[in-house]
C-alpha cells in the first residue's frame, strides 16, 4: 500500500474516461433494473403475511407444547410426592397402635375352663345339675332362662333414664326402666354401662358379642364392617343349634353373615341419619309378631337407630329426641308385658352422645351407656341393700360392657366365648336375696378361669411369659384359687378374689394392647423428614430458578421476532425447562432398586408385601436428594434471607413445638387466631414504608382489614370437651343441638347479597371485570347462593316441623331441599368446571379516538388477566362449600375468602408474591377456618349429616365425597386458591408461571408436611402420655389425613386449574416462556 503523501507512477494514473464509461454504463443498468422493477407487480402483501403468521403460529405451538411438556412432569413430580407422604404415614400408623392377636380357640360346651387346667383342680362350688355339661341343662353353670330378647336402643346415654330435675327434652322422657327397677327389684335391674372406646356401633358390637376389647386403630373399619371370626356368644348359639332372628341396623348381618333366620329377619339401612323412624318402624312392625312364635327363635335382637339418629341430626336438646324417647319407654313397656316367664328381656345403649349427639371418642358422656335386664320370674338380687335404686348418675356402680357376654351366656346355659375379659353381673346370679355368695362365686370363678385360660394362650402366642410377682395377675389367680380350696371357704371372700383377678388382667390387657412397633414408627417418620427435606431444598431455589420474570411485552416480543427468524431467543436455561423432568426420572429409577429388594424380601423370606413400598420410598428419595445437590441445591441454603422468610419458620416450628403439650393442641384454634393477626398487623407496619401514597393506603387498609375479618370469624366455635368451661360453642343454636339457631339462617342471606358485591370489588380496579366475569360473578355465582341460602331454610323448616300440615312420610320439605342442593352442586361443578375450561380471559376491548384521529385501542382487564380468569375456579369450590357447612359454617367460609383476597393484595403492594410467607399464612388460614366452620381435631366432631344434603341416601362414592368437603372446606379452599397468589394482577406475559406456582405449592405443602411430621413424632414420643386416644392421636391422624387431602386437591385441581387458565390466557394473547 503506497505512502499518503507519495506520488502516483504513471501506471498508479486513473483514466478519467474510462471511469466515466464505466459509471455510465452502471448507471444505466441500474436504471434498467429499476424500470424492471417498477414494471413488475409489487410482492403480494398477502403472501408475505402468510408467511409471518405462519411462522407466528410455529412459535406459539412450540411455547404451548413446551408449556404442556413441564406441566406434566410438574404433575408427575408432585403425584410422587403424594407417594411418598402416603407410604411415610401407613408406614407410621402401622406401628403406631398394633391391633390385638385374635385367638383362634373356641369355648367347648365339655370342657369348662374351671377342670382345663392343672393349676385349678376339679374343684366345684356348685353342686351337680340336672343336664350338666349341656346347652340344655348348663354347659358351666347351670341354665337360668330359655331364650332372650336384646334390645338394642343405640346411643341409649345413662342420664336418658334416669331421673334429672330439669326440663331438658332429653331427660325424664324414658322413666319405665327405671321405675321397674325400683319397684320391682328382683325382676328388673338399671346400671350404667360403660363402653371402652372407640365410640363407634361396629366396635361397641365387636365388645358386646365376644367380651373382648377394640383398639384405637379399628375404628378405621367403621365403615367397613368385616365378619367376626374369633368366638362370640352368636357363634356358640349357632353352633348348639339354636336359632337367632334380628331385626334394625343391617350392621349385624355384616359381622355375622349367615348367622339369622333368613325368613324371619328383617335388616335396614342404618347409614341414613336424617331418617328417624324407618328402622325403629321396621323393628316393631315385625317383633310383636315374633313374641307370638318363641318356638321359632332363641334369641330376638332388635336394634333402634331412631335416638342416634336425631342426636346426629338434632342434637338431644330437641323436642324429636324427647319424642324417641318417649316411643322408646311405650314400646319397653309393651315388650315386657308380652315375654314369658322363661324369656330374658335385655335394653340397653351400645353407647351414649356427646353434648350435641355425636359420638366416637371417649368422653364421659360417649361411653356412658344404660343397661336393663327384666325378668317376669324375681331372679334377681343385690348384694347391698342401697344397690336397689339405679345409681343416680353414671360414676356409681358402673357395669363394664364386656360383662355382658359372660352374664348372658352363663344365664343361657352356653359355654362363655374364648376371647372373653368381662365377669358375670353380680345382680343376675346374688339371687332373690342378694346372698346366695356361693352361686355368684361360682359364676365368677367359672369366668375369671377362663380369662386365665385366655391369657396363658395369648402369653404363648406372643411368646411372653407369665411371672407371679407381687399384684400380678398370676399372683392374684393363685391367692383366688387358694381360698377356693379352703375347707370351708368364705364364698364372699372368694368371689371378691377372683374379681380383682379379672379387675387386674383387664387392666393388664389393655396396657398390653397399646402395643407400638418401634421400628415401622421410625421408618414413617424417617420416609417423612426425608421428604421434608426434598420440599425445603425444592422451595429453595431463586427466583431466577422459576422464571420470576414480570411482564414485560417488549422483551416477549423481541424472542418472538429473533424465533421466528430462527435465532434460539429463550432466557429460560434447558435445565430449568428440565427441571422437573429430572427428578421424576430420579425418583423412579431410584426407586426401582428398593421395590426390587422389597419384592425378594416379600417372596424369599416371606415379609410383608408392604416393605417393599417402604423400601422405595427411602431410596427414591434418596435419590431427588442427589439430584438436588448435583443442581447446587445445598442445606446451607435453606436460611431465610428475609424478615417474612424468618416469620414464616417461626410460625411453622413454633406450630410443631406446640403440639407436644395437650393444652396447645385443645386451643389450636385460639393459637392461629394469634399467628394470623401477627401476620396482619406485621403487614401494617410493613406496608408504612410504600412509596407510593395510595398503594400505602391501600396496603395498610387490607392489613387492618385482614386481621378484623379474622376476629369476626373466631365468634364462629364449637368447644371440645377439654375446653369447658373456658368456652362456649356459638355453632350450634346451643351447646346441646345440632341444628343452627333460626338468627343464623339469617347468614348464607347476608353472604348471597354482600359477597358478590366484595368479590367484583376486587377486580374493578385493575378493570378485570370483564368477559365472563360480569355474568359468572353477578349471576351465576349470587343465583347459587341464593339456592344455598334457600336450601338451610327448607332444612329448618323441615327440622323444626313449621308446617304441621304436611304430611310427615311424604318428606317433601326433604325431597324439595335435596334438589336445589344438588342444582347448587351442578352449578358449582358442572357449569363451573365447563365454564372455567373454555371461558376467554376476563378482558375485553375498548376503542377509543385520540386527538390526532386515529383510533386507539385499550386492552381492559390485560394488567390482571391470569389472577382474575383463574379467579373463577376458587369461586366454584367456595359455592360447593358453602351449601355443604352449616350456616355458621357459610359464613365463617365467606370471611375466608374475603381475608384471602386480602391476603393477595397484600403480598402485591408489598411485593411479597415470592415471599414465603403468603403461602404459609394460606395454610394457617386453612387450619383456623376448619376449626371455624364447626370442626375439632375430635371424631365426635365429623358432621355424618352433611352426607345428606345433597343425597337421600348413603351413595358411595359421593357420600364420602361430600363428608370431605364438609371436613376440609378450610383446606380445601386454601389450597385451591394458591395459585391466586402468584397469579394476581399478572399480565399475559408474565414468564414462568408454572415454576412460580409449583413452588408456592411447595411451600404451602411444606406447611403441613412438618404439621403432620411433628403431630406423628408428639404422638410417637408420648405414646404413654394420659391424653394419647383423646388427643395426640386424633391430631396425628387429622393431620396425616390432611395433608395427603391438601396433596390431591393441589394436583387435581390447582395444578390442573392452572393449565386451563394458562391455555386460555395463552390462546388469546401467545404464550410466554
Amino acid at each position: 500500500m503506497p505512502r499518503p503523501n507519495s506520488k502516483p507512477t504513471n501506471a498508479q494514473i486513473p483514466d478519467y474516461k474510462t471511469i466515466k464509461a464505466q459509471f455510465e454504463a452502471a448507471k444505466k443498468k441500474k436504471e434498467l433494473e429499476d424500470a424492471a422493477k417498477a414494471a413488475q407487480p409489487l410482492l403480494d402483501t398477502q403472501k408475505q403475511q402468510s408467511v409471518l403468521d405462519a411462522q407466528r403460529e410455529a412459535v406459539e405451538a412450540t411455547r404451548k407444547a413446551n408449556f404442556e411438556r413441564r406441566w406434566w412432569w410438574t404433575v408427575g413430580f408432585w403425584t410422587w410426592m403424594l407417594c411418598i407422604h402416603a407410604v411415610g404415614i401407613a408406614y407410621f400408623t402401622s406401628g403406631f397402635l398394633l391391633t390385638r392377636l385374635v385367638l383362634d380357640e373356641k369355648s367347648q360346651c365339655a370342657v369348662p375352663p374351671t377342670h382345663a387346667n392343672t393349676s385349678s383342680g376339679a374343684v366345684d362350688i356348685l353342686p351337680d345339675w340336672p343336664g350338666k355339661g349341656t346347652v340344655d341343662g348348663g354347659c358351666w353353670h347351670p341354665k337360668t332362662f330359655d331364650r332372650a330378647v336384646v334390645i338394642l336402643i343405640d346411643a341409649l346415654r345413662y342420664d336418658f333414664t334416669v331421673p334429672v330435675e330439669d326440663d331438658a327434652p332429653f331427660h325424664n322422657a324414658f322413666p319405665f326402666m327405671y321405675d321397674t327397677a325400683v319397684k320391682s327389684p328382683n325382676n328388673a335391674f338399671l346400671r350404667p354401662f360403660i363402653a371402652d372406646p372407640p365410640t363407634a356401633t361396629l366396635q361397641r358390637l365387636k365388645g358386646l358379642t365376644t367380651g373382648n376389647l377394640p383398639t384405637f386403630v379399628d375404628l378405621g373399619s367403621n365403615f367397613a364392617g368385616t365378619a367376626i371370626e374369633e368366638d362370640n356368644i352368636l357363634m356358640q348359639l349357632r353352633d348348639a343349634g339354636k336359632r337367632i332372628v334380628h331385626l334394625g341396623d343391617d350392621t349385624w348381618d355384616a359381622l355375622f353373615p349367615g348367622y339369622f333366620e333368613a325368613n324371619l329377619s328383617h335388616p335396614y339401612d342404618s347409614f341414613n341419619v336424617y331418617d328417624l323412624h324407618t328402622v325403629d318402624n321396621g323393628v316393631l312392625e315385625h317383633i310383636f309378631p315374633l313374641m307370638e312364635r318363641t318356638a321359632d327363635w332363641d334369641l330376638l335382637i332388635g336394634h333402634f337407630l331412631g335416638v342416634d339418629h336425631a342426636g346426629h341430626r338434632y342434637g338431644p336438646d330437641h323436642q324429636a329426641m324427647n319424642a324417641k324417647l318417649a316411643q322408646m319407654d311405650l314400646f319397653v313397656r309393651q315388650i315386657s308385658s308380652v315375654i314369658d316367664d322363661d324369656t330374658l328381656l335385655i335394653v340397653m345403649g351400645d353407647h351414649g352422645m356427646d353434648a350435641k349427639g355425636d359420638h366416637g371418642g371417649e368422653s364421659d358422656d360417649e361411653v356412658e351407656a344404660a343397661l336393663w335386664m327384666y325378668s317376669k320370674r324375681p331372679v334377681f338380687g343385690r348384694t347391698d341393700a342401697s344397690f336397689v335404686k339405679p345409681p343416680a348418675d353414671a360414676k356409681t356402680r358402673p357395669v363394664n360392657q364386656i360383662d355382658l357376654v359372660p352374664t348372658l351366656s352363663l344365664l343361657l346355659g352356653l359355654p362363655i366365648p374364648y376371647n372373653n375379659l368381662g365377669r358375670p353381673i353380680e345382680e343376675a346370679f346374688s339371687g332373690p336375696r342378694g346372698n346366695n355368695w356361693a352361686n355368684l362365686a361360682a359364676a365368677e370363678r367359672t369366668a375369671a378361669a377362663g380369662i386365665q385360660r385366655y391369657q396363658a394362650s395369648y402369653f404363648a402366642a406372643r411368646g411372653m411369659e407369665q411371672v407371679a410377682k407381687p399384684g400380678s395377675p398370676a399372683e392374684m389367680w393363685n391367692k383366688a384359687e387358694v381360698s377356693v380350696k379352703e375347707r370351708k371357704p368364705n364364698w364372699r371372700d372368694v368371689y371378691t378374689n377372683y374379681a380383682l383377678y379379672q379387675a387386674k388382667t383387664l387392666a393388664l390387657c389393655k396396657s398390653l394392647w397399646a402395643r407400638f412397633d418401634l421400628v415401622k414408627m421410625g421408618a414413617g417418620i424417617l420416609i417423612m423428614a426425608l421428604g421434608l427435606v426434598v420440599l425445603l431444598l425444592y422451595v429453595s431455589r431463586e427466583e431466577d430458578d422459576d422464571m420470576a420474570v414480570l411482564d414485560n411485552d417488549e422483551l416477549d416480543l423481541a424472542e418472538k421476532r429473533l424465533a421466528m427468524q430462527g435465532v434460539d431467543a429463550q432466557t429460560t436455561d434447558e435445565a430449568t425447562q428440565d427441571f422437573h423432568k429430572k427428578l421424576v426420572k430420579a425418583a423412579v429409577l431410584g426407586g426401582l432398586p428398593g421395590l426390587a429388594v422389597g419384592l425378594i424380601q416379600a417372596v424369599v423370606f416371606g415379609q410383608d408385601w408392604f416393605t417393599g413400598a417402604g423400601n422405595a420410598a427411602l431410596t427414591s428419595v434418596a435419590s431427588v436428594l442427589v439430584t438436588l445437590f448435583g443442581a447446587g441445591k445445598l442445606l446451607s441454603n435453606l436460611l431465610p434471607a428475609s424478615f417474612w422468610g424468618w416469620l414464616s419458620v417461626v410460625v411453622a416450628v413454633a406450630q410443631s413445638i406446640g403440639f407436644a403439650s395437650n393444652s396447645y393442641t385443645i386451643w389450636e384454634d385460639s393459637i392461629l387466631l394469634f399467628f394470623t393477626s401477627t401476620f396482619g398487623v406485621a403487614s401494617a407496619v410493613y406496608s408504612l414504608k410504600i412509596e407510593s401514597l395510595v398503594d400505602r393506603y391501600l396496603a395498610v387498609y387490607h392489613s387492618v382489614l385482614f386481621v378484623i375479618l379474622g376476629r369476626l370469624a373466631s365468634f364462629s366455635k364449637l368447644c371440645r370437651e377439654e375446653q369447658m368451661p373456658y368456652c362456649e360453642s356459638t355453632y350450634y343454636s346451643s351447646a346441646l343441638s345440632s341444628t343452627s339457631a333460626t338468627w343464623q339462617l339469617a347468614i348464607p342471606f347476608a353472604v348471597f347479597l354482600i359477597l358478590p358485591t366484595i368479590v367484583k370489588g376486587y377486580l374493578i380496579p385493575t378493570r378485570s371485570y370483564e368477559g365472563l366475569a360480569p355474568a359468572w360473578i353477578g349471576y351465576v355465582f349470587r343465583t347459587a347462593l341464593f339456592m344455598s341460602a334457600a336450601y338451610w331454610i327448607l332444612d329448618a323448616a323441615d327440622n323444626n316441623n313449621w308446617f304441621p300440615n304436611l304430611d310427615p312420610s311424604s318428606q317433601s320439605l326433604k325431597t324439595l331441599s335435596v334438589y336445589v342442593a344438588q342444582c347448587v352442586l351442578g352449578l358449582a361443578f358442572v357449569a363451573g368446571t365447563t365454564a372455567f375450561i373454555w371461558a376467554p380471559p376476563c378482558v375485553s376491548i375498548l376503542t377509543t379516538a385520540s386527538k390526532t384521529g386515529r383510533a386507539q385501542v385499550t386492552v381492559l382487564g390485560y394488567g390482571n388477566a391470569n389472577g382474575a380468569r383463574y379467579l373463577l375456579l376458587p369461586l366454584n369450590i367456595l359455592t360447593a362449600v358453602l351449601l355443604l357447612s352449616k350456616p355458621m359454617g357459610g359464613g365463617a367460609l365467606a370471611l375466608m375468602f374475603w381475608q384471602i383476597l386480602a391476603l393477595v393484595e397484600i403480598l402485591d403492594l408489598n411485593n411479597l408474591t415470592t415471599s414465603p410467607i403468603g403461602p404459609v399464612v394460606l395454610a394457617m388460614l386453612g387450619n383456623f377456618y376448619f376449626f371455624k366452620t364447626g370442626h375439632q381435631a375430635a371424631l365426635s366432631s365429623i358432621q355424618w349429616d352433611a352426607a345428606f344434603i345433597p343425597l337421600f341416601t348413603i351413595r358411595y362414592p359421593w357420600s364420602p365425597i361430600v363428608i370431605a368437603l364438609n371436613t376440609f372446606a378450610g383446606q380445601i379452599l386454601a389450597t385451591v386458591c394458591v395459585p391466586l397468589l402468584v397469579l394476581w394482577k399478572t399480565g399475559p406475559k408474565r414468564k414462568g408461571v408454572l415454576e412460580s406456582v409449583s413452588r408456592a405449592l411447595g411451600i404451602f405443602l411444606t406447611y403441613y408436611v412438618v404439621e403432620s411430621l411433628a403431630t406423628m413424632m408428639w404422638a410417637g414420643h408420648l405414646r404413654r402420655h394420659l391424653m394419647l386416644y383423646r388427643v395426640f392421636s386424633p391430631r396425628f391422624m387429622m393431620g396425616a389425613t390432611v395433608l395427603l387431602v391438601v396433596d390431591l386437591v393441589g394436583i387435581l385441581v390447582g395444578l390442573a386449574g392452572v393449565r386451563s387458565n394458562a391455555l386460555a390466557v395463552g390462546e388469546v394473547f401467545g404464550w410466554a416462556e
